[in-house]
């Protein structure tokens, strides 16, 4: 299974828009992390699963959802009720009564992968307005099989970052 990943557009609807037509059929899933600043009633949230971020004023996006896969159950968030700034100690207690294998989020606007009790933890970035030491307007495609999970950031021109490629076994 793939999966892209994104987060934080604010507002750019376009970039999501492009995501749609250059991947939609190389991936099995669009997620959504949060801070889209766009109506839930967006046509585009029939296709991309999407959570709500402290920047989706009068939404009705879910704070958190649980997507399920042949080979995955997908904990995903925008992080800020998790206060990811802070770390993920919260987030991973949330993934762990989700009984998630990856979790998601966003809200940092900072590139962010690890595994961690046997989770795999991914922040796609901002692919808008990135922030932190890899300052690249990014989004992150994971590619799930039942040996690992192969994780691809990607920057806005959709060019693969390849000091940003990561295997974690599982």
């Amino acid at each position: 299974m793939k999966y892209l990943v994104v987060s934080d557009n604010h507002g750019d609807r376009q970039i999501l828009v492009d995501l749609l037509d250059a991947y939609k059929d190389q991936v099995d899933l669009f997620l959504h992390c949060g801070d889209s600043e766009l109506p839930d009633s967006d046509p585009l949230w029939d296709t991309y699963q999407v959570v709500c971020g402290n920047c989706d004023y009068g939404a009705q996006y879910p704070n958190q959802r649980t997507v399920e896969t042949d080979v995955d159950r997908i904990y995903m968030t925008h992080g800020h009720l998790a206060d990811v700034r802070f770390g993920i100690t919260k987030l991973g207690l949330q993934a762990q009564q989700a009984d998630a294998s990856i979790v998601l989020f966003g809200h940092t606007h900072q590139i962010a992968c690890e595994k961690v009790g046997g989770r795999l933890f991914l922040n796609p970035g901002s692919i808008s307005q990135p922030r932190g030491p890899i300052n690249v307007k990014s989004f992150a495609i994971i590619e799930s099989t039942p040996e690992a999970w192969h994780v691809d950031y990607y920057d806005r021109q959709f060019k693969a970052q390849e000091d940003l490629h990561f295997v974690f076994p599982r």
